[in-house]
């Protein structure tokens, strides 16, 4: 296994209590408790598909602190997720903080460098990213996106008549879907979505989540 041995003392409570006043958000996710490795796997691999972030373990979603009787079961979960679900295998640190007779978890994961980090089920493989507070599926752009960033297969762009017209609503309009493309510039929706993943990958567009919708943006 990867991971390091838990570090115990290493945050003080005074100084968790304060983290988890801050709530939950992109780099933060409370869990009362960890109750298989395939749920948590999605969180872990959600961080490591975009900033890193911790995980906390023993405390309820309204910032109540619980702990866990002792943090080998948690811990246990926690490398089946890390090491059996998730492709490629994620690294973890792990502090133990002790409250009364119980503990708390401080978990940090970092953003991988070998994106996408895939988290295997039943249905096959799904990706996973942080939007706001949650962990939700990818989308195949945003897939797309992270494995052509991974790839070392270069890419070229060629200004054509369908770019032509993007660029013209872009500098019109704030932001524009794969559907909207397709029907502006009309061509199918794989040849839209192939042209808006190539300019993001290029770093010419950015991919934002909005209204539970994916849209490019011109990058500033």
């Amino acid at each position: 296994m990867n991971q390091q041995a838990p570090i115990h003392n290493s945050m003080s409570l005074r100084d968790l209590k304060n983290l988890i006043r801050s709530g939950e958000g992109l780099l933060l996710e409370f869990k009362r408790a960890i109750s298989s490795p395939e749920k948590i796997a999605r969180e872990i691999a959600a961080f490591a598909n975009t900033h890193g972030g911790h995980l906390i373990v023993g405390v309820d979603d309204d910032h109540t602190i619980t702990g866990v009787e002792s943090y080998h079961e948690q811990d246990f979960y926690l490398e089946q997720a890390a090491h059996d679900l998730c492709t490629p295998a994620l690294v973890y640190k792990m502090e133990v903080i002790p409250y009364y007779s119980r503990e708390i978890l401080l978990v940090y994961i970092e953003e991988s460098e070998n994106k996408p980090v895939a988290v295997r089920n039943g249905q096959g493989d799904a990706i996973y990213v942080r939007v706001d507070d949650q962990s939700v599926r990818a989308s195949d752009e945003m897939a797309a996106v992270m494995r052509a960033q991974a790839s070392e297969k270069g890419i070229t762009f060629q200004y054509g008549i369908h770019e032509q017209k993007l660029f013209r609503y872009l500098n019109e309009y704030p932001n524009i879907t794969v559907d909207q493309y397709s029907s502006l510039a009309d061509i199918n929706r794989k040849k839209a979505s192939r042209i808006l993943v190539n300019l993001t990958t290029l770093g010419i567009l950015k991919l934002n989540k909005k209204n539970q919708s994916n849209v490019f943006t011109l990058a500033t």
